[in-house]
Protein backbone atom coordinates (compact mmCIF):
# COMPACT_ATOMS: atom_id res chain seq x y z
CA UNK A 1 0.00 0.00 0.00
CA UNK A 2 1.42 3.37 -1.00
CA UNK A 3 0.82 6.99 -0.05
CA UNK A 4 -1.27 8.73 -2.72
CA UNK A 5 -0.64 12.21 -4.05
CA UNK A 6 -3.73 14.44 -4.15
CA UNK A 7 -3.06 17.17 -6.71
CA UNK A 8 -6.58 18.55 -7.24
CA UNK A 9 -9.58 19.53 -5.14
CA UNK A 10 -11.62 16.84 -6.91
CA UNK A 11 -9.13 14.09 -6.10
CA UNK A 12 -9.05 15.23 -2.49
CA UNK A 13 -12.82 15.22 -2.14
CA UNK A 14 -13.13 11.81 -3.78
CA UNK A 15 -10.38 10.38 -1.58
CA UNK A 16 -11.88 11.42 1.77
CA UNK A 17 -15.42 10.17 0.91
CA UNK A 18 -14.35 6.61 1.63
CA UNK A 19 -16.12 4.77 4.49
CA UNK A 20 -12.64 3.44 5.33
CA UNK A 21 -10.35 5.68 7.37
CA UNK A 22 -8.38 8.06 5.13
CA UNK A 23 -5.31 9.94 6.35
CA UNK A 24 -4.24 13.14 4.58
CA UNK A 25 -0.92 14.87 5.18
CA UNK A 26 -1.02 18.58 4.32
CA UNK A 27 2.56 19.21 3.28
CA UNK A 28 4.97 21.62 1.59
CA UNK A 29 8.15 20.80 -0.31
CA UNK A 30 10.22 23.39 1.57
CA UNK A 31 9.44 21.97 5.03
CA UNK A 32 11.87 19.26 6.17
CA UNK A 33 9.46 18.07 8.87
CA UNK A 34 6.93 17.21 6.17
CA UNK A 35 9.33 14.67 4.69
CA UNK A 36 9.59 13.02 8.10
CA UNK A 37 5.81 12.83 8.46
CA UNK A 38 5.44 11.33 4.98
CA UNK A 39 7.97 8.66 5.97
CA UNK A 40 5.90 7.91 9.09
CA UNK A 41 2.78 7.44 6.94
CA UNK A 42 4.67 5.21 4.51
CA UNK A 43 5.74 2.98 7.40
CA UNK A 44 2.21 2.87 8.80
CA UNK A 45 0.86 1.90 5.36
CA UNK A 46 3.14 -1.16 5.39
CA UNK A 47 1.80 -2.57 8.66
CA UNK A 48 -0.19 -5.79 8.13
CA UNK A 49 -2.98 -4.76 10.54
CA UNK A 50 -3.38 -1.40 8.79
CA UNK A 51 -3.40 -3.05 5.38
CA UNK A 52 -5.98 -5.58 6.56
CA UNK A 53 -8.54 -2.88 7.37
CA UNK A 54 -7.73 -0.89 4.22
CA UNK A 55 -6.74 2.44 5.75
CA UNK A 56 -5.65 4.80 2.97
CA UNK A 57 -2.94 7.46 3.08
CA UNK A 58 -2.31 10.55 0.96
CA UNK A 59 -0.25 13.71 0.75
CA UNK A 60 -1.44 17.04 -0.64
CA UNK A 61 0.36 20.33 -1.14
CA UNK A 62 -1.21 22.68 1.39
CA UNK A 63 -0.31 25.79 -0.61
CA UNK A 64 -1.50 24.52 -3.98
CA UNK A 65 -4.80 23.32 -2.51
CA UNK A 66 -5.20 26.50 -0.48
CA UNK A 67 -9.01 26.46 -0.44
CA UNK A 68 -8.96 23.00 1.10
CA UNK A 69 -6.35 24.12 3.64
CA UNK A 70 -8.51 27.10 4.57
CA UNK A 71 -11.62 24.91 4.85
CA UNK A 72 -9.93 22.61 7.35
CA UNK A 73 -8.04 25.37 9.17
CA UNK A 74 -4.60 24.11 8.17
CA UNK A 75 -2.51 26.95 9.56
CA UNK A 76 0.92 25.43 9.03
CA UNK A 77 2.64 22.29 7.80
CA UNK A 78 2.90 19.48 8.54
CA UNK A 79 -0.73 18.83 9.48
CA UNK A 80 -2.29 15.36 9.35
CA UNK A 81 -6.09 15.05 9.21
CA UNK A 82 -8.02 11.80 9.50
CA UNK A 83 -11.36 11.38 7.69
CA UNK A 84 -14.12 8.82 7.42
CA UNK A 85 -17.09 9.23 5.06
CA UNK A 86 -15.86 12.72 4.24
CA UNK A 87 -16.01 13.80 7.89
CA UNK A 88 -13.00 14.97 9.88
CA UNK A 89 -12.61 12.57 12.81
CA UNK A 90 -9.27 13.69 14.22
CA UNK A 91 -6.11 15.63 13.41
CA UNK A 92 -2.50 16.16 14.44
CA UNK A 93 -0.96 19.61 14.00
CA UNK A 94 2.81 19.37 13.73
CA UNK A 95 5.37 16.61 13.27
CA UNK A 96 4.39 14.47 16.26
CA UNK A 97 5.15 11.00 14.90
CA UNK A 98 4.02 9.18 18.05
CA UNK A 99 0.68 10.94 18.11
CA UNK A 100 0.12 10.40 14.38
CA UNK A 101 0.84 6.68 14.73
CA UNK A 102 -1.36 6.31 17.80
CA UNK A 103 -4.36 8.04 16.25
CA UNK A 104 -4.08 6.17 12.95
CA UNK A 105 -3.83 2.80 14.70
CA UNK A 106 -6.69 3.54 17.09
CA UNK A 107 -9.08 4.81 14.43
CA UNK A 108 -8.10 2.11 11.95
CA UNK A 109 -9.28 -0.48 14.48
CA UNK A 110 -12.76 0.96 14.37
CA UNK A 111 -12.67 3.07 17.52
CA UNK A 112 -13.81 6.08 15.56
CA UNK A 113 -16.40 8.70 16.21
CA UNK A 114 -15.99 12.38 15.50
CA UNK A 115 -13.42 13.98 17.77
CA UNK A 116 -14.49 16.83 19.96
CA UNK A 117 -13.40 20.08 18.35
CA UNK A 118 -10.66 21.98 20.10
CA UNK A 119 -11.76 24.90 22.23
CA UNK A 120 -10.58 28.31 21.06
CA UNK A 121 -8.14 28.52 23.97
CA UNK A 122 -6.64 25.14 23.09
CA UNK A 123 -6.33 26.17 19.47
CA UNK A 124 -4.66 29.47 20.35
CA UNK A 125 -2.17 27.71 22.63
CA UNK A 126 -1.43 25.24 19.85
CA UNK A 127 -0.83 28.02 17.33
CA UNK A 128 1.30 30.10 19.69
CA UNK A 129 3.51 27.09 20.39
CA UNK A 130 3.66 25.91 16.77
CA UNK A 131 7.15 27.35 16.42
CA UNK A 132 9.73 28.82 18.79
CA UNK A 133 9.08 32.25 17.24
CA UNK A 134 5.51 32.88 16.03
CA UNK A 135 4.36 36.10 14.40
CA UNK A 136 0.62 36.79 14.16
CA UNK A 137 0.20 39.41 11.45
CA UNK A 138 -1.93 40.70 8.61
CA UNK A 139 -0.84 38.71 5.59
CA UNK A 140 2.25 36.50 5.69
CA UNK A 141 6.01 36.90 5.56
CA UNK A 142 5.95 36.91 1.73
CA UNK A 143 2.95 39.20 1.33
CA UNK A 144 2.43 41.47 4.38
CA UNK A 145 -0.90 43.29 4.24
CA UNK A 146 -0.25 46.28 6.48
CA UNK A 147 2.67 48.61 7.11
CA UNK A 148 3.34 47.44 10.68
CA UNK A 149 3.39 43.80 9.62
CA UNK A 150 5.68 44.59 6.70
CA UNK A 151 8.11 46.42 8.98
CA UNK A 152 8.33 43.68 11.61
CA UNK A 153 8.89 41.06 8.89
CA UNK A 154 11.72 43.17 7.47
CA UNK A 155 13.26 43.47 10.94
CA UNK A 156 13.06 39.73 11.68
CA UNK A 157 14.41 38.86 8.25
CA UNK A 158 17.19 41.38 8.70
CA UNK A 159 18.47 39.81 11.92
CA UNK A 160 18.11 36.28 10.57
CA UNK A 161 15.47 34.97 12.98
CA UNK A 162 13.87 31.60 12.20
CA UNK A 163 10.12 32.18 12.60
CA UNK A 164 6.68 31.25 11.33
CA UNK A 165 3.72 33.51 10.61
CA UNK A 166 -0.04 33.22 10.94
CA UNK A 167 -2.31 35.41 8.82
CA UNK A 168 -5.03 36.65 11.18
CA UNK A 169 -7.03 37.93 8.20
CA UNK A 170 -7.81 34.31 7.25
CA UNK A 171 -9.42 33.43 10.58
CA UNK A 172 -11.69 35.88 12.39
CA UNK A 173 -12.00 33.57 15.40
CA UNK A 174 -8.24 33.64 15.97
CA UNK A 175 -8.03 37.34 15.14
CA UNK A 176 -10.51 38.32 17.85
CA UNK A 177 -9.72 35.55 20.31
CA UNK A 178 -6.00 36.22 20.47
CA UNK A 179 -6.63 39.84 21.46
CA UNK A 180 -8.44 38.67 24.60
CA UNK A 181 -6.18 35.68 25.25
CA UNK A 182 -3.03 37.81 25.22
CA UNK A 183 -4.68 41.02 26.45
CA UNK A 184 -3.02 42.76 23.51
CA UNK A 185 -5.47 44.65 21.27
CA UNK A 186 -3.42 45.18 18.10
CA UNK A 187 -1.41 43.32 15.47
CA UNK A 188 1.26 42.23 14.75
CA UNK A 189 1.90 40.15 17.87
CA UNK A 190 5.18 38.28 18.33
CA UNK A 191 5.57 35.24 20.60
CA UNK A 192 8.76 33.47 21.63
CA UNK A 193 8.52 30.02 23.25
CA UNK A 194 4.82 30.53 23.81
CA UNK A 195 5.22 33.89 25.57
CA UNK A 196 4.00 37.21 24.19
CA UNK A 197 6.83 39.62 23.39
CA UNK A 198 4.64 42.40 22.05
CA UNK A 199 4.10 44.45 18.93
CA UNK A 200 6.36 46.32 16.55
CA UNK A 201 7.50 49.07 18.91
CA UNK A 202 8.45 46.70 21.72
CA UNK A 203 10.31 44.39 19.33
CA UNK A 204 12.26 47.39 18.00
CA UNK A 205 13.19 48.46 21.52
CA UNK A 206 14.25 44.96 22.57
CA UNK A 207 16.41 44.49 19.49
CA UNK A 208 18.06 47.88 20.00
CA UNK A 209 18.86 47.07 23.64
CA UNK A 210 20.05 43.55 22.92
CA UNK A 211 17.28 42.08 25.09
CA UNK A 212 15.62 40.31 22.17
CA UNK A 213 18.73 38.26 21.46
CA UNK A 214 18.83 37.22 25.13
CA UNK A 215 15.20 36.08 24.98
CA UNK A 216 15.89 33.95 21.92
CA UNK A 217 18.88 32.29 23.58
CA UNK A 218 17.18 31.75 26.95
Amino acid sequence: MSVNNLATVQSFEEFIRSPILTVVHFSAEWADQCKQVTEVLEELAKLPDIQAVGTKFAVCNAEELSEISLQYKVDSVPTVILFRNGVLVDRVDGADAAQISAKVKTLSLGKSGVAEPKSLEERLKSLINRHKVMLFMKGNRDVPRCGFSRTIVQILNGIGVDYETFDILTDEEVRQGLKEYSDWPTYPQLYVKGELIGGLDIVKEMIASGEFDSVLKA
